[in-house]
């Protein structure tokens, strides 16, 4: 369900960039048109001597561009790559809470299970020893669990 949701919205932010591209490419140029008598390129850095000096002083920095581009760049790869260990561990989250809910002895409701990186916590309250001991074994046997932390009361 968690892996279904974070598609879902995976999904909206897509279709929203999309058209948020569109609409500004449909509307984006309400001024009017510029009357451009030169061709822009990504080689090389333009100075005056490249272009007709039509409209003041509005040069474009090829390098400035570039330098933005990058910045961007890093920008999405970094959100890219924090969004897909945020969707790794809901997924081991999920896994985790699937195997007690279909476990006999575990009662899931009554236990928090929180993943940051591989490292698992197991929170709230169990009615035995047993219990606890079991929910603590089904996280450690889960793959990708690289540690689980026991918070878990035991309820007498």
């Amino acid at each position: 369900m968690v892996r279904a949701l974070l598609r879902f919205t995976l999904l909206i932010i897509l279709v929203a960039a999309i058209a948020a591209f569109f609409i500004g490419y449909r509307f984006g140029n309400r001024g009017g048109a510029r009357d451009t008598e030169y061709a822009v390129g990504t080689a090389g850095d333009t100075t005056s001597r490249d272009r007709p000096a039509a409209r003041g002083s509005d040069t474009v920095s090829v390098e400035r561009m570039r330098e933005t581009g990058a910045r961007i760049g890093e920008s999405v790869a970094e959100g890219t790559n924090r969004a897909e260990r945020l969707a790794r561990d809901a997924g081991l989250t999920a896994k985790i809470k699937s195997k007690m809910a279909l476990d006999d002895l575990v009662k899931a409701r009554t236990i928090d299970v929180d993943t940051v990186e591989g490292a698992v916590m197991l929170s709230g309250t169990v009615a035995s020893p047993a219990e606890r001991e079991r929910a603590v074994r089904l996280a450690r046997e889960t793959e990708s669990v690289t540690s689980v932390t026991d918070r878990l009361i035991v309820r007498e």
